[in-house]
């Protein structure tokens, strides 16, 4: 009989589709080498202590909640599909395509005549999330026919159906269709969720919680970029007004101990601005650097 300890293992779901590129994005800048084959459902990746298995979002909750998968990502929108015992680890908003945030809306053609859920009493609503729209309309106190939409649920009003409860982001697809929100039934970001018995697992909860620390420090960094530069002791303080630093500014003496370093973090959107300015104000030799991860 073999004596060999069997090496422990975090059983991770990763979302097909959509959300598919953008996680293997994260997961990157996390510190993860996720490769994707086209006949696998099975990634691999480069930490021998994770399986991955790619399974669409509108599924991962329920296996997760069931154990088949320790822990997964999709959108709080199919946990709430589901409605599934899962303990949520993180919200994974990030900006990035697919990982902002989306409505799940109520909508109908303009000009139907409808102007609230009220009006939509004894009608057909089509929708992929048919629990979340049988319960948005039980809490509205409304009887209306919730039927599954396959697809292309924003063609259907008003021949296929009379109302549609659909996801939206920008709102371009309702606008292109003739549709007006009467209603926002509910908002949605991804998010790191995991099995109650995994999280209740000392060794599983802690890999998820390494995982949960570089993804969230890998978002954190998304936007934000490092500044250095060298300053002038006499023109250091009208610098520093400029800086909207996330913490407080690092200084560090220089050889010319007339000079001083400066280094930063700041947004990345205010760069291209405060450049000018900080080398107006005295700055020299300023440069902009990149991060992986910004771990608070």
């Amino acid at each position: 009989m073999s004596s060999e300890k069997t090496s422990p293992c975090l059983r991770l779901g990763l979302p097909k589709g959509t959300l598919q590129e953008t996680t293997q994005k994260l997961l990157s800048r996390a510190g993860f080498d996720v490769r994707y084959s086209s006949r696998s459902y099975f990634p691999t990746i480069d930490d021998p202590e994770i399986e991955c298995i790619l399974i669409r979002p509108q599924e991962m909750a329920r296996y997760v909640a069931q154990g088949a998968m320790d822990c997964g990502i999709a959108g709080h929108d199919w946990i709430q599909e589901n409605r599934v015992d899962v303990v949520e680890i993180a919200d994974l908003e990030a900006p990035w395509p697919n990982y902002t945030p989306i409505r799940w809306v109520l909508a109908v053609k303009r000009g139907s005549g409808f102007a609230s859920v009220k009006d939509l009493a004894g009608k057909r609503i089509a929708s992929e999330a048919v629990g979340l729209a049988e319960r948005y309309f039980q809490e509205q106190g409304v009887t209306a026919r919730i039927e599954f939409s396959w697809g292309a649920t924003e063609v259907k009003p008003p021949v296929l159906a009379d109302a549609i409860l659909d996801i939206t982001d920008s709102g371009a697809s309702l606008r292109a269709n003739d549709l007006e929100v009467i209603d926002v039934v509910l908002h949605s970001t991804p998010r790191f969720f995991a099995n109650r018995d995994a999280c209740a697992d000392p060794w599983k909860r802690a890999k998820m919680e390494q995982l949960r620390l570089l993804m969230l420090g890998a978002i954190a960094a998304a936007s934000q970029v490092n500044l250095s530069m060298n300053v002038p002791r006499d023109r250091l303080s009208k610098v520093l007004e400029l800086l909207p630093a996330l913490n407080t500014p690092t200084l560090a003496p220089l050889a010319d101990d007339s000079w001083v370093e400066v280094t930063t973090v700041v947004h990345e959107r205010v760069v291209r601005e405060i450049i000018p300015q900080l080398a107006d104000a005295g700055a020299r030799g300023i440069i902009e650097t990149a991060l992986t991860k910004i771990v608070h």
